[in-house]
């Protein structure tokens, strides 16, 4: 199953690593669980990091 997360991860041009540490975070922070669609790799928006 995650072998098939990353490969899908990496059709939409998402970093693997990010997108997950990403996603487990937002879990925990509290994202509601009727927004989870939100954070599957074909509709996921990666935050915007600032550069310093």
């Amino acid at each position: 199953m995650l072998a098939s997360l990353i490969k899908t991860c990496k059709l939409y041009g998402i970093d693997p690593q990010g997108y997950i540490t990403d996603v487990i975070t937002r879990i925990v922070q509290g994202h509601p669980n009727s927004w989870l669609d939100q954070l599957l790799p074909r509709a996921y928006v990666a935050p915007i990091r600032a550069v310093a």
